[in-house]
C-alpha cells in the first residue's frame, strides 16, 4: 500500500513508522495509470473550492484504478441530522471510526492483493468532463462564513476552525513564551488557530460529479455519521 498527502510533516510521521508515502497534490498522483486495486479518498475532495477541481480529483482517482478496481469517497455532509437523527459530530462527541475502518477494509480486500506498479508521470486515460482544468481558474468567493463547530452547516462553503493542539506546538514551534522566563510577567501564547476551507456535500452531489464521467460506476452511496460516501468501480 501507497499514501500521499499535501502535509510533509504527516508523510514523516507515516515514514517514521515505517508506512510508504510520499507527498503530492491530490490533482496530480505520480503513479502509473491502472496499477492500483484500489484507492481511497477520506475526507479530502471537500477541501476543494470549485466544481471543476473537485470532478479533477475524481478523474485522477480512477485513473489510477485498474479496470474492475474499486474506490471509497469520504466527504464531509451539509446534512449533520439526517433522517431525524444527530450526527456524533453535533452531540460533540468523537465519532467512531469502527465503521469507516471497515469500509476501507471491505473496499480492499474485495479487489485483492496485488501491488502497484511503481512511480510514474500521470498521463490521463479518463475522459474529463468540459471545462474541467487542473488549474485554480476559479475560486471561492473572497469572504467565507466561518463555522462555529459543533453546529449545523448554514451554507455550503465555509471556514471550519481547527485549533492547534499543545502536543503539535511543541512539535513545531508554534506557541513560544511571550516573555522570557526570568521576566516579570510570562505567559504562553494561545493555541493558534487556523481556518479551513470545506465545501460540505449535500445528498447526490458526490453521484452529480461522477455523471460525467463514463470511466466510472457508481456501485454504493450512503450517508455515515455526517460524511456521504460511494463506492465506485474502474469500467
Amino acid at each position: 500500500m501507497l499514501g500521499c498527502d499535501r502535509s510533509k510533516t504527516l508523510v514523516d510521521i507515516c515514514g517514521e513508522k515505517e508506512f510508504q508515502a510520499f507527498v503530492c497534490d491530490a490533482l496530480t498522483v505520480p503513479i502509473r495509470s491502472g496499477s492500483c486495486d484500489a484507492c481511497i479518498s477520506i475526507a479530502v475532495i471537500h477541501h476543494f473550492s470549485t466544481v471543476e477541481r473537485r470532478q479533477a480529483v475524481f478523474c485522477e482517482l480512477t485513473r489510477l484504478l485498474r479496470p474492475g478496481g474499486k474506490a471509497l469517497v469520504y466527504v464531509w455532509a451539509m446534512e449533520q441530522e439526517y433522517k431525524e437523527q444527530k450526527s456524533k459530530y453535533l452531540k460533540g462527541k468523537n465519532a467512531s471510526d469502527k465503521r469507516l475502518g471497515k469500509a476501507v477494509s471491505d473496499t480492499l480486500n474485495k479487489t485483492g492483493s496485488t501491488e502497484c506498479q511503481g512511480l510514474a508521470q500521470p498521463s490521463k486515460d479518463c475522459n474529463q468532463p468540459n471545462g474541467t482544468s487542473n488549474s485554480p481558474n476559479k475560486v471561492a468567493p473572497a469572504r467565507l462564513p466561518v463555522h462555529t463547530n459543533r453546529t449545523s452547516f448554514e451554507t455550503q462553503d465555509v471556514l471550519v476552525p481547527w485549533h492547534l493542539k499543545d502536543g503539535i506546538r511543541k512539535k513545531t514551534g508554534h506557541g513560544k513564551l511571550s516573555q522570557p522566563l526570568d521576566g516579570p510577567a510570562y505567559a504562553p501564547e494561545p493555541n493558534p488557530v487556523f481556518h479551513r476551507y470545506y465545501h460540505v456535500f449535500c445528498e447526490g452531489e458526490l453521484e452529480q460529479l461522477c455523471k460525467q464521467l463514463d470511466c466510472i460506476k457508481v456501485q454504493r452511496s450512503y450517508y455515515d455519521q455526517g460524511n456521504w460516501c460511494m463506492v465506485l468501480e474502474k469500467q
